[in-house]
């Protein structure tokens, strides 16, 4: 069993009635996390975990007043589409990269005293220090009280955040109290441009310029501003900031104006405010800044509408203000209550607000995808993988505009995947493994391995699977929305062209009549050839045929779904054939699956063809001799040997099968497939879960969300387990110093997928609803609120019953509910409450009627009790 790293803790936790310590010593309560005193070593951690953003751009939370030094500080800033690309020289070989690019760091504030130095951590003694981070704003706070080296005492105290009302804003606030000394303090404001990308260590030996200077400019005496321009891509970035200095006075604070300095080159732009401090005097700073780009519409120059804007902004509370009234609507539709497991619901409520920061609704009105890492580091370049397959669940059920708007990334890609099939002589649209800025194929030829320092082959563009998810995510989109605009307009031809692609990657063996897809590697990551084998590629991984049958059938109920007028069109446009959809309808018969044999003789589902003659590892030897082997590939490359020998995996693979479709659809498609045995096979899941998990490192946090998933109505012990330990990841930094170069995604999301789609056990289908909770003992008190079809719900457990109430606000229509094998349509202000048993599961015995006001009532409609039969349309 995977559990976190050991990390230094030096606090107790307050609010969660544990006695426990979140990893690195953070103090926390309800909504707010707290470091105290500073650790040089987890300080790029911090950051990372303390970003701020607003769906639009994002900056991590270093402290202003220090200057960037990877790995120890690194103020990047980094925005939605902002991505470069730049080749380095390896070993005589051009190697092609783009990144998403650390963008001029607006954070600059400094001070220093009677024309000192400019303070920092390592040049005063540090008397108190505390890191905060409230994670119901997004707002980080510092509190930094020091002596310097001529003995004065001072307290600074830092707020700041990005905008969640304004995309284009963000704000920080310095109060700054001079304890026992008078004197002459500058206060330096600066925006800094002379920024690379060099975050991630095993990156710096390619190239990290990314960026050229413009033009700096100043708006009146208050505002600078800066303007650069994107090497490659031609993308123009400004930023303006707006610097005010108040002291107190009485009750209330009194703008004065000090003596300005300015000072400018090409991609640096600052300003140093002089005044005069007397002992036990505060003054404050407010420092406004406004971003923008060349992506941004509206505008005529980014320069221009800097400045602009910034000009125009509140002060620090008005801004202040609105940011919390913003937070305030997302926490109304977003928050979820887990009243019995307070840690949990800190961490739940931490990775709510990290996702809302990557993926808020100003993210739908930009061409926006979900990098795997966030806004929050440049790890994985920035690039857009599968992850959004995870991301997509609780947006789908919350805030489902932001899915609609992250889908058209890929739909406005549709063309560039068109033309990548082509290339490889396939039909339809093949989409990137990583995908950036304009949808071509991101993926590095070569990787760096830390471990041995070696550049190793990269064949990892040959995860095609990342087709299937976007079929998927698409489907599961509609399903929870019945958006049949989107579905018409933009993603039924994204679904057909996918289906057309894996039509024309598969081939029918002629010995077995089934068809075969070689070539491709599946989630697993750790398996890129065969051994010995000079191509890389596999043949038939088990989740790609898998989904691909799923697509096959699922591709003409979409074209059914369509107006008639739209489909004839549509095919007509695509040149979809009934010969085509023929083959579909045969491939969804026929696709191969490969199985073995487990240790005691039992079928399980074969990862691909082949795996079970690979060699066994000796997990023990390696445990024994690594403190962590969660990347096993780069430990067995280090050493000369190669992961492609033996039945290992990076991550679930053929276990996502069980987590991305329930019991009754995986025995649907192995039942159409012909196989009987698999589709009747009680007991499938079980035994191949834990014939993988026992051959699992679990090197993708991934991993350990699908496990505990598919655990739930398997194992619920071991599915709590890894639930925590999911929860903890990056708050505990459980790979060892990845989430310093950035958040993951996939597992922030996928903790709440987990509590909303594997414990509630939530999921649309067909047009209804159906929950079967499990485990949920462990959540008495638990309360939710999710949207179904554009109407209200809140769900709740407690009592021993779960609740299922249509919100009166909010309500759009009546909605279809499954609950305990029975499906009712509810309408406004119903409710309907059913038992459960002492495994958190719905009773067999008993279900209660849909109330309203207190009132027993029927079902909402004629068909109410009885399943639906329809396609959802």
């Amino acid at each position: 069993m995977t559990s976190p790293t050991d990390q230094q803790t030096t606090a107790t936790a307050a609010g969660t009635d544990t006695g426990d310590v979140l990893p690195g010593g953070a103090v926390v309560d309800d909504f707010t996390l707290t470091w105290t005193g500073l650790e040089p070593d987890d300080e790029g951690l911090r950051e990372a975990l303390t970003s701020t953003g607003n769906g639009y751009f994002c900056t991590r939370g270093a402290a202003e007043w220090e200057d960037t030094d990877a790995p120890k500080h690194y103020a990047g800033t980094y925005a939605h589409g902002a991505y470069n690309r730049e080749t380095t020289i390896l070993g005589g070989r051009p190697v092609l990269n783009e990144d998403l690019v650390n963008l001029p760091n607006w954070l600059v504030l400094k001070l220093r005293i009677e024309g000192e130095e400019a303070i920092r951590l390592d040049n005063v003694e540090v008397l108190d220090y505390r890191h905060s981070y409230d994670i119901r704003t997004a707002m980080v706070t510092r509190e930094f009280r020091f002596r310097d080296r001529a003995g004065r005492e001072t307290t600074l105290r830092s707020r700041r955040f990005v905008s969640m009302a304004h995309s284009h804003q963000a704000a920080m606030e310095w109060t700054v109290t001079a304890e026992n000394w008078s004197g002459r303090i500058g206060i330096v404001s600066a925006i800094d441009g002379r920024v690379d990308n060099t975050m991630v260590a095993r990156y710096r030996d390619l190239e990290g310029r990314h960026l050229d200077p413009v033009t700096p400019r100043t708006f009146g005496p208050e505002i600078i501003a800066l303007k650069v321009r994107t090497r490659q891509s031609n993308l123009y970035v400004s930023e303006a900031a707006r610097t005010r200095v108040y002291r107190g006075r009485g009750r209330g604070w009194e703008k004065v104006e000090p003596v300005r300095t300015l000072h400018q080159m090409n991609d640096y732009v600052q300003q140093v405010l002089d005044l005069d401090l007397t002992e036990g005097e505060t003054v404050r700073v407010e420092k406004i800044v406004s971003f923008f780009t060349s992506h941004d519409n509206a505008i005529t120059e980014t320069l221009t509408a800097a400045g602009r804007h910034v000009e125009r902004y509140p002060d620090f509370a008005g801004c202040l203000a609105e940011h919390v009234d913003a937070w305030d609507e997302y926490w109304d539709v977003c928050d979820l209550e887990v009243p019995g497991v307070p840690r949990v619901q800190l961490l739940l409520r931490f990775h709510q607000a990290h996702v809302l920061q990557v993926c808020s609704r100003h993210t739908a009105r930009h061409d926006a995808g979900v990098p795997a890492r966030g806004l929050n580091g440049e790890a994985y370049r920035g690039h857009v993988f599968w992850d959004e397959l995870y991301v997509y669940p609780f947006l789908n059920y919350r805030l489902p505009e932001i899915t609609r708007g992250l889908l058209m990334y890929r739909y406005r890609r549709l063309a560039e995947a068109r033309a990548a099939a082509a290339l490889e002589g396939y039909q339809g649209a093949m989409f990137p493994w990583q995908s950036g800025s304009d949808g071509t194929e991101e993926t590095q030829v070569v990787h760096l391995n830390p471990l041995s320092g070696q550049w190793d082959p990269d064949h990892s563009h040959n995860q095609r699977h990342v087709n299937a998810a976007i079929f998927y995510n698409v489907w599961q989109y509609y399903q929870a929305t019945d958006d049949l605009e989107f579905l018409r307009d933009y993603g039924a031809e994204l679904m057909l062209e996918i289906a057309r692609f894996w039509a024309s990657i598969a081939h029918k063996n002629p010995n077995t009549g089934r068809y075969e897809i070689h070539g491709v590697m599946g989630p697993d990551e750790f398996h890129e050839r065969y051994p010995g084998a000079e191509a890389g590629g596999l043949r038939n991984n088990a989740y790609t045929n898998v989904m691909v049958a799923w697509i096959a059938a699922t591709a003409p109920k979409v074209l059914a779904l369509l107006p008639k007028s739209r489909r004839r069109a549509l095919r007509s446009r695509l040149g979809i054939t009934d010969d085509e959809i023929a083959r579909w309808a045969e491939m969804s018969t026929s696709m191969t699956v490969p199985t073995h044999r487990d240790d005691d003789g039992h079928p399980v589902i074969t990862q691909f063809e082949g795996y079970e003659a690979l060699g066994e590892l000796n997990w023990d030897a390696y445990r024994a001799k690594h403190r962590n082997i969660q990347r096993m590939d780069r430990i067995l490359k280090a050493e000369g040997d190669d992961p492609d020998h033996y039945k290992l995996a990076k991550q679930a693979d053929a276990v996502m099968l069980f987590f991305l479709f329930g019991d009754d659809e995986l025995r649907e498609i192995f039942s159409r497939l012909g196989y009987d045995a698999i589709a009747d096979d009680t007991d499938l899941a079980r035994r191949t879960i834990d014939y993988y998990d026992r051959r699992t490192s679990h090197g993708s946090t991934l991993s350990l969300v699908a496990h505990a998933a598919v655990l739930a109505g398997i194992d619920p012990e071991s599915s709590w387990e890894r639930f925590l330990v999911a929860v903890e990841s990056d708050i505990g930094d459980v790979q060892g110093g990845t989430t310093k170069e950035g958040i993951h995604m996939g597992v922030m999301s996928g903790t709440l997928d987990l509590l909303q789609r594997a414990y509630l056990g939530a999921g649309a289908r067909d047009g209804v609803l159906t929950f079967e909770p499990r485990l949920t003992q462990r959540l008495d008190g638990l309360a939710l609120s999710l949207v179904f079809q554009g109407t209200a719900l809140r769900v709740s457990v407690g009592g021993g019953a779960l609740t299922v109430a249509v919100q009166s606000e909010g309500f759009s229509h009546p909605v279809r509910i499954g609950l305990g094998g029975e499906v009712r349509e509810l309408g406004a202000g119903q409710e309907w409450t059913v038992p459960l048993d002492q495994q958190g599961r719905i009773s067999p015995t008993t279900t209660s009627a849909p109330v309203t006001a207190g009132i027993t009532t029927t079902a909402g409609s004629a068909d109410g009790g009885h399943d639906h039969e329809g396609n959802g349309a």
